[in-house]
């Protein structure tokens, strides 16, 4: 059985969407624990609420950036996880933390990436003028926002949107295709070849949504 931990800074609803979909759809795994750096992190009661182990682990409290990561390594290999997911974790990560858990760091990220790596992405998509947005799950390496791609979900981009609608439209998406993607890995389907990620036997990694 396949031990996942997640990590949240804040609401963590990519969290509750791959819990909801790992208990309704009877999958092979089991969410070890779920990590905040911020002890007010609301996802830590929903998670407790399912029967899920939580730990808070204050980055306010040390001294660098590598000191934290250093301690958070710890504390996610106690559960002995095969994956760790960040959900909305905001936190940028060492290069030795990266590392660690190279091939098995999921991240998503609400840009269609390489577009719009970084903070603020439904503004600047807005700035930019495009006409479709939307989510990457990916591997995280050392590159910011730049692992190889698992999935992608596009949406439009309306007349009259703001950041807000905008990021409201994505993150639908992002609930979509997160769980997916710890699913593809669970079954074992992904495989990395030249920074592209291929799922085998093949599905769609680009979904287009046309909700308004």
């Amino acid at each position: 059985m396949t031990s996942i931990v997640i990590l949240i800074s804040g609401r963590g609803s990519n969290m509750e969407a791959i819990v909801k979909a790992a208990q309704n759809e009877a999958w092979p795994a089991k969410i070890a624990a779920v990590i905040s750096n911020r002890p007010e992190a609301g996802g830590l009661d929903f998670a407790k609420s399912h029967g899920i182990e939580t730990a808070v682990l204050d980055h306010r409290s040390f001294k660098d950036r590598a000191s934290f990561d250093a301690k958070l390594v710890e504390l996610i290999d106690s559960y002995k996880p095969d994956l760790v997911v960040l959900a909305g974790f905001m936190r940028i990560l060492t290069g030795d933390f990266v590392r660690h858990y190279e091939g098995r760091l999921l991240n998503i990220h609400p840009s269609l990436l390489p577009l719009f790596p970084g903070l603020h992405t439904h503004e600047q998509a807005l700035e930019a003028g495009v006409s479709e947005h939307g989510a990457t799950v990916h591997f995280v390496t050392e590159a910011l926002d730049h692992g190889p791609m698992v999935i992608q979900a596009s949406v439009p981009v309306l007349p009259g949107d703001t950041p807000d609608t905008l990021a409201q439209r994505v993150l639908k998406q992002e609930h979509v295709i997160y769980p997916r993607a710890v699913r593809w890995f669970i079954d074992n389907r992904l495989s990395i070849s030249e920074n592209r990620v291929l799922v085998s036997p093949p599905e769609a990694q680009l979904l287009t949504s046309t909700d308004k």
